[in-house]
């Protein structure tokens, strides 16, 4: 309950995390199924993203090609999601993504 003449305490607000557009190229080399990097893209790390195209063959189970992502993520989580790949030997390449607008 909120007294009169009571002091409020306002709390610093945290600046808002600046999200880019990137299209996200990942090499599919038989270590992972594509289905479960989609899985962990998503679940894991939280990342929405949009399969601009894939060429995805299997193998024995396994799953080869590329596929491109675009995705809408923080600098933090794109680090994140880059180590993950990198740690998993995925070999990808990112290139934000910047479309004009005109008004």
């Amino acid at each position: 309950m909120i007294t009169p003449g009571a002091k409020l305490q306002v709390l610093p607000t945290q600046p808002a995390l600046l999200k880019k557009e990137w299209i996200l190229e990942i090499e599919l080399n038989g270590k992972m199924k594509f289905e479960h990097l989609m899985d962990v893209i998503y679940h894991q790390f939280g990342i929405c993203h949009r399969v601009l195209s894939a060429n995805v063959e299997y193998c024995s189970g396994r799953s080869f090609g590329s596929v491109q992502l675009y995705i809408n993520v923080s600098a933090e989580d794109f680090r994140q999601l880059e180590h993950y790949l990198y740690k998993n030997k995925l070999l990808s390449t990112a290139v934000e993504y910047t479309c004009r607008r005109y008004s």
